[in-house]
Parts: structure tokens; C-alpha cells; sequence
């Protein structure tokens, strides 16, 4: 019997007519498992990156939050201050007012004294013994910011003065006081009372 060799009997011959059969070569082989390998590194990169970015629109939303959270506070932060800064001019107020209701009160005691003084004789005792009453009086009210307004000769104002007399004298200003009939005062930088005051007119037009 003739001895022929059968396709496949040997392990080497199959591994060649496997290779010549499919028209590959090792190389080929090796070049497209680098390419398979590369679609598959770049298909996760591009997976991965879109997990990446993913989060972005979260991350923006709380950045954003973040920012008007910041924002609420620096104006809560500036309403409290305004708040705390008119709360002590309030209180401050307070305390430096707090006596105007009854100095107001005791301005006819004052105006009492001004008027046994401009009617006693200057130099005797009982002018001496009131003057010096009222002087120890007002100077205790004094250190409370109660001051006179009795300035005469000054322009008419009706921010201090109340006019209740118009005399014609052409020798001074029109709209000059030219005597105080009753003491006005300041309590502080507030008009407590306005002086009662007799006003010139008919006199030349004050230049401003």
C-alpha cells in the first residue's frame, strides 16, 4: 500500500494551511490586534471622559448656589450693621433727649427768675440772693445741654425765634430782632423753645 499524507496529520502542516488558508500573515495578525487594542483604549478614554464631564452641570449649579449663598450673607452681614449702627444713634438720642419734656416743663421757673430780676434793684440783697439762686439753677441745667437763645441784633429766624411785636425803626434791617421778650432755648442741637422776640421793619433790605 501506498503511503499519502492527509491534510491535518501533522500539527505544523495544519498551523500553515490555517494561516494560508485565512491569506494572513503573522504581521497582519499583530496589526490589527494593535488596532482592536487601540478602538478599545480610545472607546474607554472616551467613556471615561464623559463620566468626567458628566458631574460639570452639578458642580456648576453648586457653584452657583454657593455664590448667592455668599452674596445673601454679605447682605444680611450689611443690613445688621445698618440695623446695630441705628440702634445706638436711637439710643444715643434717647439718652441725650431723655430730659426735654420735663425742661420744657421748668422753662417758666426759669422765666420767673427773669423776670424778679430785671424788676428788683441791682445791688440788694434779695436781687443778689435770687440772682445767685438762679445762677447755681442753670448751671446744673447747663450740664444737660440746656442753652439760651437771646441774642438781639441778629437777623429774625424763624427756625429759633417767634416775632409776637413789629416795630417800624428805618436805623437797622428790615427783619432784624431788636429785643428778646421771653428767652427761647436748645436742648443740645434741638430748639426746646423758641425766644419770643420783637422785630424791626420798614428799615433797608438786608443784603444776602
Amino acid at each position: 500500500m501506498t503511503d499519502e499524507k492527509q491534510p491535518g496529520s501533522n500539527g505544523e502542516d495544519d498551523d500553515s494551511y490555517l494561516i494560508e488558508d485565512t491569506g494572513e500573515t503573522v504581521e497582519d495578525l499583530e496589526q490589527e490586534m494593535k488596532i482592536a487594542a487601540q478602538e478599545a483604549a480610545d472607546s474607554t478614554a472616551t467613556r471615561r471622559a464623559k463620566a468626567e464631564e458628566a458631574p460639570a452641570p452639578a458642580e456648576s449649579r453648586e457653584t452657583a448656589a454657593s455664590g448667592d449663598l455668599r452674596d445673601r450673607y454679605l447682605r444680611t452681614l450689611a443690613d445688621f450693621e445698618n440695623f446695630r449702627k441705628r440702634s445706638e444713634r436711637e439710643k444715643s438720642d434717647y439718652f441725650k433727649y431723655a430730659l426735654a419734656g420735663f425742661l420744657r416743663e421748668l422753662l417758666p421757673v426759669l422765666d420767673n427768675f427773669d423776670r424778679a430780676l430785671e424788676h428788683a434793684e441791682g445791688g440788694d440783697d434779695f436781687h443778689k440772693g435770687v440772682l445767685l439762686i438762679y445762677k447755681q439753677l442753670f448751671g446744673f441745667l447747663q450740664k444737660y445741654g440746656l442753652k439760651p437763645i437771646d441774642e438781639s441784633r441778629v437777623p429774625f429766624d424763624p427756625r429759633y425765634h417767634e416775632a409776637v411785636v413789629r416795630e417800624e425803626d428805618p436805623s437797622v434791617p428790615s427783619h432784624t430782632v431788636v429785643a428778646v421778650l421771653q428767652k427761647g432755648y436748645f436742648l443740645h442741637d434741638r430748639v426746646l423753645r423758641p425766644a419770643m422776640v420783637k422785630v424791626a421793619v420798614g428799615g433797608p433790605e438786608e443784603q444776602g
